[in-house]
């Protein structure tokens, strides 16, 4: 039997027989982000060694995982968790190539400031 879990895609690791335990929760106005596999291939399908795409473009394209949260109580004493960050989770964003701190196990994350996200992408199908 496996004794390890998948990390789920909200870059956290876990290892059952005693080894790390990892959530990334951004604190401030930053959230997590994780970049496109698509972000290793040249516009003609190839793929691409780390970082060689993002010198040759400006921008890139990826998806939140985490935001930045507070807890927030009403007047009844009751918590709540309220995204501070203002973006939501799961919405793909454009930032710049070089944005944000990778973070140091996983090369597919960043951790980006709020003020270096430059839209919010909404995608549709055309039929």
């Amino acid at each position: 039997m496996n004794d390890k879990k998948r990390p789920t895609s909200t870059c956290e690791t876990f290892h059952i027989s005693g080894r790390t335990i990892r959530k990334v929760n951004p604190l401030g106005l930053r959230v997590l982000v994780e970049l496109d596999n698509e972000g290793n291939r040249s516009d003609g399908g190839l793929y691409l060694p780390e970082g060689s795409k993002d010198s040759l473009s400006e921008s890139i394209i990826v998806t939140v995982r985490e935001v930045a949260r507070a807890k927030i109580s009403d007047h009844h004493g009751n918590e709540e968790e309220a995204n501070v960050s203002g973006i939501p989770e799961g919405a793909k964003v454009l930032i710049r190539a070089g944005a944000g701190v990778k973070v140091p196990w996983s090369p597919h994350f960043r951790i980006v400031e709020t003020s270096e996200v430059l839209a919010l992408i909404e995608e549709s199908l055309l039929n």
